[in-house]
């Protein structure tokens, strides 16, 4: 019997984050889009312009009965920088910040723990400043967003930062590896 949930992780560049969770049991679906900003139906371009106030997200669709969302969260927090403001490598700009967009109150608890555990347990040798909030304003990307790594793996960037982290997906969390 399937418990289908979703969350909303903004964790930099869309094409990283969406190769990422693919490739996790569990997750059923896994769409590219932008959300919490101020425009609705904003556009790359418009996102990319810094002025929506958008984050680039992947929307993730998941079995409860299979994997839990504080799995979830660890594989984000192992996959992406969550202590860099408005930053994820060279991608700077609010539309890369670091967040987590839930759609109930216990999502909201489940992230809101997680993250003062990492930060009690000095987890990282910065803070974290990953978002908290709720899902606001969210559309999904243009058709050629979605699966962009899959139908690209040998494009510069998806060779440089998206395909790394995919490997430290797998290496790190073996057993929740699907091909």
């Amino acid at each position: 019997m399937s418990d289908s949930q979703t969350i909303t992780l903004g964790g930099g560049c869309f094409w990283c984050t969406e190769a990422v969770f693919v490739k996790v049991r569990g997750i059923t679906d896994v769409e590219s889009g932008y959300s919490n900003g101020q425009v609705s139906r904003p556009s790359y371009e418009d996102v990319c312009s810094g002025r929506t106030g958008s984050n680039e997200v992947v929307k993730l669709t998941y079995d409860a009965s299979d994997i839990t969302l504080q799995e979830i969260l660890e594989i984000f927090f192992v996959v992406h920088d969550a202590t860099t403001l408005n930053c994820q490598g060279n991608d700077t700009g609010t539309q890369y910040r670091s967040g987590i967009y839930y759609s109930t109150p216990e999502q909201k608890q489940v992230a809101q723990d997680m993250i003062r555990q990492m930060g009690e347990g000095k987890i990282f040798s910065k803070p974290i400043v990953t978002e908290v909030l709720p899902i606001t304003n969210y559309w999904p990307a243009e058709d050629y967003h979605q699966d962009y790594f899959e139908k690209n793996p040998n494009q510069g960037y998806c060779v440089a930062v998206a395909g790394p982290k995919v490997a430290k997906f797998r290496k790190t969390f073996a057993s929740r590896y699907k091909d």
